[in-house]
């Protein structure tokens, strides 16, 4: 049998008890020209959220009734497909459920030999993909510049801080509580951290950034967004990854309100979806698989087991309780 989360209903605010149920059905059966794939990890990320709300995006909304979209990684297990053998593994978008059947699109292979398989849905799946285009490509990043980056301990921060790194940067992260920011500058290279939990964050900012900020990577929105445009230097640049802090609002989503920061600066500020880069995927993640091995860059992922524990764990990445990439093991039965 396969269990699976279903969209029960669309969340007001933080999702709840509510909104997905847990079923329990048949495994499906393949078709020509498909296989299954018994999953082994699920991604959780925070645009899953947007993902429920019956809204124009960059992606259709999840249905009611429908499996929770998310990415996963796991193992195929039967195929009538010429393209994928029984014991392949594959990334792509099962869901949250135990198995899945699929006709290839949008699914590729890994090696598990090469990289471990959580690693595939994190550093060198969507969220690191989005850090190095988003910081590469959109950052438009330049050796000296100081980057700042919101989230920095999270699945596509602490890859962000890393590249710019590499690439020659002053990097400041932003996160809540003093492990996250020791994180930061003690596991992952930052020059500096500001803990928002414990600390003003302007203050912050003006201490760690003295003269201004190049490139500002947003993840999160919010006062912190604004905090950032009030510190911009000369023809800066402000790529808006995510706004965390704003998802599960009851009212209308808080925008910015030092945006003439922007015209003073000759400053930008552009959204980026990482779907658009897609062709460009193989590339970035042999670059970044370079960097591991030469031990130039860390990968963490976050793992907690048991798709019955869907709901909790998707929960931590609201509330802080998770260090790096949130991944959700799919227990044996």
């Amino acid at each position: 049998m396969n269990k699976q989360w279903i969209l029960a209903e669309r969340p007001v605010g933080t999702p709840d008890a509510s909104t997905w149920r847990l079923e329990t059905n048949p495994i499906p059966e393949i078709k020509e020209g498909e296989f299954l794939i018994k999953q082994h990890y699920i991604s959780l990320d925070p645009a899953m959220r947007g993902w429920m709300n019956d809204m124009k995006s960059y992606i259709p909304p999840v249905q009611i009734g429908e499996v929770m979209r998310a990415g996963t990684v796991g193992e195929v297990i039967a195929t009538k497909h010429d393209g994928y053998a029984v014991g392949d593994h594959v990334t792509g978008w099962g869901g949250v459920q135990q198995y899945t059947a699929t006709d290839g699109a949008r699914y590729h292979k890994v090696d598990p030999n090469i990289a471990p398989l959580p690693m595939y849905i994190g550093t060198l799946g969507m969220p690191g993909m989005t850090a190095y285009f988003g910081i590469i490509q959109e950052g438009k990043i330049k050796e000296g510049d100081v980057v700042l980056v919101s989230g920095g301990a999270g699945a596509v921060g602490s890859i962000v801080g890393q590249i710019a790194k590499i690439k020659g940067c002053k990097v400041v992260g932003i996160a809540g509580g003093e492990k996250k920011c020791k994180y930061m500058t003690e596991e992952l290279g930052f020059d500096g951290a500001i803990d928002y939990k414990n600390e003003n964050v302007y203050k912050g900012i003006k201490r760690e950034c003295p003269d201004g900020i190049d490139v500002y990577f947003d993840n999160v929105g919010g006062d912190i967004l604004d905090y950032a445009l009030a510190n911009l230097r000369f023809r800066a640049r402000v790529v808006i990854c995510g706004a965390i802090s704003q998802y599960n609002n009851r009212e209308n989503v808080v925008g910015p309100k030092n945006y003439l920061s922007l015209l003073v600066n000759r400053a930008s500020m552009q959204g980026m979806v990482v779907l658009d880069y897609a062709k460009d995927y193989q590339k970035a993640a042999m670059e970044m698989g370079m960097w591991i091995a030469q031990g130039k860059m860390k990968s963490r992922e976050d793992i907690y087991e048991g798709i019955e524990n869907f709901p909790e764990t998707f929960h931590r990445l609201f509330n802080g309780k998770k260090m790096g990439k949130l991944v959700l093991k799919v227990k044996e039965d």
